[in-house]
């Protein structure tokens, strides 16, 4: 089971193309907090990004910059630029029809790509929020990153049939980049946070577990004699990764609360699914974790996305 993989699928973390970029000249551009991740691919120029409380970074041609979901953050000529606010009708039509938002004076010295990625609210699994820094990684330090970045702006720049399911697959493989790229990176970095848990093959191989088997009602003792380690072992490990008890994952909440949102099947039939031996069990674990019953919880998520039957 890929773990990661899976958390991908039921978390609906996609990505999507924003809008391209060309600037020349003296810019700037100021970025108010997006709710999804934003990343940012430099095709060509050296661009510098500011960041609220940390220093200006200078990036490359083949370079992506990736920030976690409500960064505010801006995109200038230099260090120094003053920038304005983003234009966001004329970025809304630059997205909508695949056009250029420009900035500053031709001739264009600097072309960006961005591209966002928003998860299912319904799922608490942190893939995208896990990303907790910016992340800018250099084209020598990652010549795959680079390699799928040239695919990029060549679909972009020459479109034919398919290029929009292949600018949605090279988006999505990109983030898969990103999370190997920031895993490799220094451990501290990982520590108490779910993708950092992949590192910890122990705490990997108990999600594996879970993951495959949703529908089993998984204890510490049962999950730590699957993977051949002590329930000491175990919990020690899961603790340090994650701060939480092998029985305390949220992963089963998440399942059942996509299937309380789109499905019609009743909460004793949700309970077993998700490896609970009763409904009054499950309720008293699902209270826990989302404030609420599951029969509340429907309700209240199908009238505020309009799924209401």
């Amino acid at each position: 089971m890929d773990v990661l993989a899976e958390a991908l699928r039921v978390s609906g973390a996609r990505g999507a193309l924003g809008f391209m970029l060309e600037a020349g000249e003296t810019w700037g551009l100021w970025l108010d907090d997006y709710p999804g991740a934003a990343l940012h691919v430099v095709a060509r120029g050296t661009p510098w990004f500011h960041i609220a409380g940390e220093r200006p970074v200078q990036a490359r041609a083949g370079d992506a910059v990736l920030l976690s979901p409500g960064t505010a953050h801006g995109i200038a000529s230099g260090p120094d630029v003053t920038m304005g606010a983003c234009d966001v009708e004329s970025a809304a039509r630059a997205r909508a029809n695949g056009s250029v938002y420009r900035l500053g004076l031709p001739p264009a010295r600097t072309e960006l790509i961005t591209v966002h990625y928003e998860q299912d609210p319904a799922v608490s699994t942190p893939v995208l929020t896990a990303l907790a820094r910016p992340m800018h990684i250099e084209a020598r330090e990652n010549p795959g990153l680079e390699r799928t970045i040239e695919l990029l702006t060549t679909e972009l720049a020459q479109p034919r049939i398919g290029t929009t399911a292949a600018v949605n697959s090279i988006v999505d493989l990109l983030l898969i980049q990103f999370i190997r790229a920031w895993l490799a990176r220094d451990p501290r970095e990982r520590s108490g946070s779910w993708l950092g848990a992949m590192r910890d093959p122990v705490v990997r191989d108990a999600l594996a577990c879970i993951h495959a088997e949703p529908e089993r009602p998984w204890t510490t003792e049962t999950l730590a004699t699957t993977i051949s380690v002590s329930r000491a072992t175990l919990s020690r490990h899961f603790r340090a990764a994650l701060g939480q008890t092998p029985g305390a994952t949220q992963w089963r909440m998440d399942l059942a609360s996509l299937r309380l949102r789109d499905t019609d099947e009743p909460v004793e039939a949700i309970s077993g699914a998700v490896g609970y031996g009763s409904p009054h069990a499950f309720s008293r674990a699902f209270r826990r974790a989302r404030g609420m019953a599951p029969g509340e919880y429907r309700t209240h998520l199908r009238a505020r996305t309009g799924l209401g039957r």
